[in-house]
């Protein structure tokens, strides 16, 4: 697959039909880090090598992706993580293939996401969900591990928020007894379950989906949004290297 190589991190450079069949047909670790995300890499250690070890980095952030075009005069076709899960949700609809397990952070995550289920005429069971604990700065779940090899569902779609679910990712393919397709897309699954703010197509297309969540939640968004000031700088100084640790 062709790849663009971004502050250390391998992002996935073609269409998003090609990204969903991949993990279909092979499996693996996806993340979809947003452009709040990166300042992560010289903070946290089990972050970072959750991402530089992932099967397939989409590229969500259209900060990163015009930065980048910006500074090193290289194209990466964007693909959020909405876009993503769109296609990959359409596909399991249109197959009607169920073996999925959803990894959520509460229970109204579940009620929406089974709402949503319901409404796309998507079969499913109590036991296709898992509602994660609160994990900490090292994430480990020997139940959750038990239970996923236990069943063996295809798919694993894990969206309790950026940080833990990708170490999250990380600690199951590493640990599981096969290899599902291990989806970490972030609040992409509120976008469409109804749980976050409705994101138009058009706004999606023009990397405006920020700005649709910033004014539906200022107060929570404003903070994470704050996070992205470092960006421009990490692309500009380091460009596809990997950023050093802080110092402690």
């Amino acid at each position: 697959m062709s790849t663009a190589k971004i502050l250390g991190i391998e992002f996935f450079n073609g269409q998003v039909d090609d990204a969903v069949k991949l993990m279909r047909d092979h499996g693996g670790f996806l993340v979809a880090p947003s452009g709040t995300c990166f300042a992560r890499l010289r903070r946290d250690e089990s972050y970072r090598l959750a991402m530089i070890n992932a099967d397939i980095a989409i590229p969500d952030s259209g900060g990163m992706v015009l930065l980048w075009k910006i500074f090193q005069g290289e194209t990466v076709n964007r693909i959020s993580g909405w876009k993503y899960l769109s296609c990959f949700s359409q596909m399991l609809f249109a197959e009607k293939s169920g073996d999925l397990l959803w990894i959520l952070p509460n229970e109204m995550a579940r009620k929406s996401t089974a709402r949503w289920l319901t409404e796309n005429g998507f079969s499913f069971s109590n036991d296709d969900f898992y509602l994660a604990p609160f994990y900490g700065g090292i994430v480990e779940d020997r139940q959750l591990v038990q239970e996923i090899d236990h069943r063996r569902p295809r798919h694993i779609v894990v969206g309790i928020g950026s940080g833990p679910q990708e170490k999250l990712g990380y600690y199951l393919r590493e640990n599981l007894n096969y290899r599902p397709a291990i989806h970490c897309i972030g609040a992409a699954l509120g976008f469409l379950t109804g749980e976050q703010v409705k994101i138009p197509a058009w706004a999606d297309r023009f990397y405006l989906g920020w700005l649709f969540r910033l004014f539906a939640n200022p107060r929570r968004y404003l903070p994470r949004l704050w996070r992205a000031v470092e960006l421009p700088w990490l692309i500009f100084r380091y460009r596809s290297n990997l950023p050093p640790m802080m110092k402690k």
